[in-house]
């Protein structure tokens, strides 16, 4: 199992665009991957968990891999973060 934390530096939070990206980018992999905030989980790969879990600017975010390619997932996930929210 992987993990890292990322502060969410995009004015608009995490919105329906690079949420899109985000679990299209968490599909690609065969891992379970998990986004985590204050607490609640949801699974990476569905639009409506990342959305229902309703992440503002500033908040801060675990993003957890665990199985196959977990260390890929999880460094190509970062970057994606970095670039994109």
């Amino acid at each position: 199992m992987k993990e890292f934390k990322y502060t969410i530096t995009d004015p608009e939070g995490i919105h329906a665009r690079p949420a899109g990206l985000f679990v299209k980018a968490a599909a690609a992999y065969p891992c379970t991957v998990t986004i985590i905030k204050d607490g609640k989980e949801a699974d990476a790969k569905r639009i409506l968990g990342v959305m229902g879990l309703g992440v503002k600017q500033g908040q801060e975010i675990t993003i957890r891999t665990d199985g196959d390619q977990e260390d890929e997932a999880c460094t190509e996930l970062e970057k994606f973060f970095k670039e994109n929210l």
